[in-house]
């Protein structure tokens, strides 16, 4: 078992601008041009299997629109030996001061 802790979408606020951590979003390159958390770096769902050569010593905090893309995918990098944190309720639940809308 490969436990993924969750952390509310008003948690992102602590992880922003941390060297220990990265904040990725892995909604869609439109969506994430719209409006994201500051910071985030966008890596499509679907193209995330293409991109999981991540620093071993930071904490890997995911998020998509609703929460469940990011789970998977936490647990899948938990899997592999990372730490990771999903937003529980997703982009759609942020509503923080690090919001980005284009």
């Amino acid at each position: 078992m490969f436990p993924v802790e969750t952390i509310s979408a008003k948690m992102l606020d602590y992880y922003v601008g941390r060297s220990d951590a990265i904040i990725i979003d892995l909604r869609d390159r439109e969506e994430f041009r719209a409006g994201h958390v500051r910071g985030a770096v966008n890596i499509p769902y679907e193209e995330f299997d293409e991109n999981e050569d991540f620093p071993r010593r930071k904490t890997l905090v995911l998020y998509c629109d609703r929460g469940g893309a990011s789970m998977m995918a936490a647990k899948h990098l938990a899997r592999r030996g990372y730490q990771t944190r999903s937003v529980i309720g997703g982009f759609q639940a942020y509503r923080g001061r690090n919001l980005v809308i284009s």
